[in-house]
């Protein structure tokens, strides 16, 4: 096996363990069903070089520390830590706002135990809305339940805020993501097959062909966001249905069919960058919109509200950054085939930080995959923008 981690780079195994009380087990195994929430990540040190500011990444459902952009920089002499929640490779049944939690968990560690003075947030894909949801709760926390109704303190938490935030290569929210994604041909949850013919992107029948109308596209994201809605509100009314019963069968599982669908993988007239025409970030769409990993692909009735309701979620990075005050870095990939080309541009309009600093990279694409030049831009932009907020060592 190869190792892609520098020689000089000191790599530690970390483990955070709180109490948490919850109605009912949600992650299997021991992570979370013995009163205790157990965490995992992994934290880069330079050898021989101590640091005051730590990078935090975090994902809400995904590790990070086999991607580039953490490694990058902590060649570079950063102390970074990839943080994973206790619903890293599982997003079945994610709660975000239990992820701020967690998140909030590693930043007192970070502060209390190791004793660092600055604390970056680098939000990277999904967790760009993450990253400034969590900032927003952290300088002025409001949350006291979930969109479904369970307790969960985010106002008595004692959550620490970041003294700096990166929004890199991401997206709004993972519900605005689906919103914008998520198959509206779809006529029927129970039986993916029962497909309205013009809607279906994937159709060799269906008369609209790329480049789309104007047109086919409002019809398009109208029926999309009609979609996300009706799951909306069956999810709601099944949760109700189960409280009245008033027996020990509180929560539901079930799949949504065909939730990668945006007719921008296949139109790159549409919002155009320069990213590669009939492909996205996990491989052909028309196969990932039926595949395992698709979006929101598994989900609980909790979860759904939580994380991928448009109208619910409390991890909505557009709403965020109308509420944070930390410096905030926003970065666009100019060939991103994943977060769309929108979505930076939006909420760094939104952002309500004074200090706030719009880049792109020319031609990157989401993972910087084959693309070390790119790469080292990215990271050498990151390092100069922290140093010249005293926020990274020389």
């Amino acid at each position: 096996m190869t190792s892609t981690t520098p020689s000089n780079l000191h790599t530690e195994w970390v483990h955070i363990q709180y109490e948490e009380r919850s109605a009912f087990t949600e992650t299997y195994g021991f992570a979370g069903n013995q009163g205790a929430i157990n965490l995992e990540g992994i934290r880069f040190r330079p050898e021989g070089k101590p640091s005051d500011t730590l990078m935090v990444f975090m994902h809400p459902a995904s590790t990070l520390q086999l991607l580039p952009v953490p490694r990058a920089m902590a060649a570079m002499g950063a102390h970074v830590l990839c943080a994973g929640s206790r619903y890293q490779r599982n997003d079945t049944a994610l709660i975000m706002e239990k992820v701020f939690l967690d998140l909030g968990a590693y930043i007192k560690h970070a502060k209390r135990v190791w004793g660092y003075k600055h604390v970056v947030l680098v939000g990277w894909s999904g967790g760009g809305a993450l990253a400034v949801s969590y900032q927003a709760q952290a300088e002025n926390p409001t949350i006291t339940h979930t969109p479904a109704g369970d307790p969960v303190n985010l106002k008595d938490a004692g959550l620490i805020p970041a003294d700096a935030v990166i929004y890199q290569a991401a997206h709004l929210s993972r519900a605005h993501l689906l919103a914008e994604a998520i198959d509206p041909s779809v006529r029927d949850e129970l039986n993916p097959d029962d497909r309205d013919v013009e809607l279906d992107i994937y159709d060799p029948r269906n008369p609209n062909q790329p480049p789309y109308s104007p047109e086919f596209i409002i019809r398009y994201r109208a029926a999309q966001l009609a979609r996300m809605r009706r799951i909306t509100a069956w999810a709601k009314d099944k949760l109700a249905e189960l409280k009245a019963r008033n027996t020990g069968e509180i929560e539901r599982g079930f799949i949504v069919h065909r939730t990668l669908a945006d007719p921008r993988f296949l139109d790159p007239t549409l919002d155009p960058n320069d990213r590669k025409p009939g492909w996205c970030y996990m491989g052909n769409p028309e196969t990932v919109n039926t595949g395992p990993v698709g979006l929101a692909r598994f989900s609980t009735l909790r979860s759904w509200l939580s994380q991928w309701s448009l109208d619910d979620s409390c991890g909505n990075g557009l709403e965020g950054a109308k509420r944070m005050r930390v410096p905030l870095l926003v970065i666009e990939n100019s060939a991103d085939d994943a977060a769309p080309q929108t979505h930076p541009k939006m909420l760094f309009a939104a952002a309500a930080s004074p200090d706030k600093t719009f880049r792109i990279i020319k031609g990157a694409t989401h993972y910087y995959a084959g693309q070390p030049e790119l790469l080292a831009e990215a990271t050498a932009l990151i390092c100069g923008w922290l140093r010249e907020r005293k926020l990274l060592e020389s």
